[in-house]
């Protein structure tokens, strides 16, 4: 807390510089540092002092007969309680790499149509929960498939700490449903696989040679056909060779600014492997990560028949709504597991084997 707080100091006296807003992308950046600073600043300080009003008022309602200061000492102890329930939620997301925006891909995998389809699904799912938090929306990549539904497709959402809300959407995400693909109406299960790496400025640092590493493919931009055909190879596809990590993108207008953004992705994804295996999560990512199918590592189920919800396989919480959370009502998802990486990290270690 003290560091934040010297930060912020710092921060203001620059601002007070005339020459601080002489480089306008700098400033912008020294901003959002400065307001993620406070995101997590403010909450503390309006803790403390909560917690010192209820000292008070334990005082008043320990000579108060009348039990007036008592019921006032319950509505604070139930706001206090908030308080401290959102200042938890936000331990949880304490690395650099947590208040950044992020990169979501998501990739059909076993079932067919089915899963493009429920690739389809799930991608309208995390740029509906962005809409509803306010945070803006860039479609990076897309690959329809042949007969609905989409084979992958990159999302970046913008907005304070949407890494660190999203990253635990890393995994494969099962639903059970009646196929409207299927003419006879059998009961089908669809795969697909998410993957949430962090966007990253000059401010990480993760080494790349380019020139030796890195393939270059260029392909023509567009749907399946008809006017969305680019005539032109603008689309960029870029290929980490010695980790086979793939980073595409052919929705910008040219293929330098494709190519600029693949980059991007690029190094966002590799700098989350190398955090990866710095902090022993995994010894790698995508190895880890799997087939997008049985067998997989499934991370949530949506039941759509014959029973109707949805269940986080790790956090064990489970909602009997499954159109609300297929509509972007994911927060108490997102929560539940932040709440419960908290649990294991404060475990005792035979309660982690």
């Amino acid at each position: 807390m003290r560091g934040k707080t010297a930060r912020i100091q710092e921060i203001n006296d620059r601002m007070s510089h005339s020459d601080f807003w002489g480089d306008q992308e700098r400033a912008r950046q020294v901003m959002d540092e400065l307001r993620k600073l406070k995101s997590v600043a403010t909450p503390l300080k309006e803790l403390a002092t909560s917690g010192d009003d209820l000292q008070v008022l334990m005082e008043f309602a320990e000579d108060d007969a009348s039990g007036e200061n008592l019921n006032e000492l319950r509505s604070a102890a139930e706001r206090l309680a908030v308080e401290v329930d959102k200042v938890e939620l936000q331990t949880t997301m304490s690395r650099p790499e947590d208040a950044s925006n992020a990169y979501v891909t998501v990739q059909a995998g076993e079932g067919g149509t089915d899963s493009a389809d429920w690739a389809q699904m799930l991608m309208r799912m995390y740029a509906r929960w962005a809409e509803r938090r306010g945070f803006e929306v860039e479609e990076v990549d897309m690959s329809p498939a042949e007969e609905a539904g989409i084979r992958n497709a990159t999302l970046l959402i913008k907005g304070d700490y949407v890494y660190g809300y999203l990253h635990g959407e890393t995994g494969n995400h099962r639903l059970i449903r009646i196929s409207p693909f299927d003419s006879a109406g059998r009961r089908h299960t669809s795969f697909a696989g998410v993957d949430v790496v962090p966007e990253v400025d000059d401010s990480f640092e993760i080494d790349i040679n380019w020139e030796k590493d890195v393939r270059e493919d260029k392909y023509r931009a567009g749907g399946a056909g008809g006017q969305k055909v680019n005539k032109t190879e603008s689309a960029i596809r870029l290929t980490h060779i010695p980790t086979g990590v793939v980073a595409a993108c052919q929705n910008e207008r040219s293929q330098h600014q494709n190519r600029a953004l693949a980059r991007k992705m690029l190094t966002a994804k590799l700098y989350q492997i190398e955090m990866d295996k710095r902090e022993a999560a995994v010894a790698d990512r995508h190895d880890t990560k799997g087939k997008i199918g049985f067998g997989g590592q499934t991370v949530r189920n949506y039941v759509l028949y014959p029973d109707q919800f949805v269940k986080d396989v790790r956090s064990g919480a489970k909602v009997g709504n499954p159109g609300n959370v297929l509509d972007g009502d994911i927060d108490g998802m997102l929560e539940a597991y932040l709440r419960w990486t908290l649990s294991k990290q404060t475990a005792p270690v035979d309660e982690l084997e």
